[in-house]
């Protein structure tokens, strides 16, 4: 994140999915604290795409004519066709410039993440100095993620950074699509392991973790929290914001 910004300069907008939840509003919150020369504004899509770009018009209205009014920031982890779509079209009713950033993941930061969560429920035991497994209670994990099968193909990737942490085979799962949970389950259970885990792959008001919970069940796994208001998100928005501000600046 850059130390200092111009007069006018874009605001950093978290597209949320849904109507808002509490770790949207800690990461938005850390992100402005952090960070007061920037403003930072949580953008609710289920208002639509309407309601987003009424929002991004205000923006606008604060800047200068043709300038860069908004750094957009799909707070999802991996890529989600609808939720950029309706970012794509609320920036377009806006009329106003803007950047929309790519997906948060796939990071190692992620996947450290991940292993926090599982390690916050007994699913994963760390090493606390380096946050690698020591001893683990599951032989095998599922990294669930949302936003259909480009999600999940996507996710293969922090599945493999997963796996090198805690050293047990993971594979990668969709909440919403195929291959399913209870896919993953199978192909564990073909390669030997029987004690299963399953970490949602998401920071939380992208998917219905209730669906999460009952997959887990009916394969005889263990769940994780959702990555949540993790540190890992607030650096990974604050580098895409930074990155993108130095393209311009």
């Amino acid at each position: 994140m850059p130390a200092q910004l111009p007069p006018g300069a874009p605001a950093l907008v978290l597209a949320v999915p849904g109507a808002g939840d509490e770790a949207s509003a800690d990461v938005a919150s850390v992100l402005s604290v952090e960070n007061p020369h920037v403003e930072v504004r949580l953008a609710y899509l289920g208002d639509g795409a309407e309601g987003v770009g009424k929002l991004l018009a205000e923006l606008g209205a604060d800047r200068p004519k043709e300038a860069l009014a908004a750094i957009v920031i799909p707070l999802v982890t991996g890529p989600h066709p609808r939720i950029y779509r309706t970012v794509r079209e609320a920036v377009a009713q806006s009329g106003i410039l803007a950047t929309v950033c790519e997906p948060l993941g796939p990071h190692p930061m992620l996947a450290e993440a991940l292993h926090v969560r599982l390690a916050d429920k007994g699913l994963a035991r760390v090493d606390r100095m380096r946050l690698f497994n020591i001893a683990a209670p599951v032989d095998g994990v599922i990294v669930a993620t949302a936003g259909g099968e480009e999600a999940a193909r996507a996710a293969e990737t922090t599945a493999v950074l997963l796996a090198a942490r805690l050293a047990l085979p993971v594979v990668a799962a969709s909440i919403d699509s195929a291959p399913s949970i209870g896919d993953a389950a199978e192909r564990l259970h073909r390669i030997g392991a029987s004690k299963l885990a399953v970490a949602p792959y998401v920071i939380g008001p992208e998917a219905d973790i209730q669906k999460v919970a009952d997959a887990a069940e009916a394969v005889g796994a263990g769940y994780a929290d959702t990555i949540g208001a993790h540190y890992a998100v607030v650096q990974l928005a604050a580098g895409l914001f930074g990155a993108a501000v130095e393209e311009i600046f």
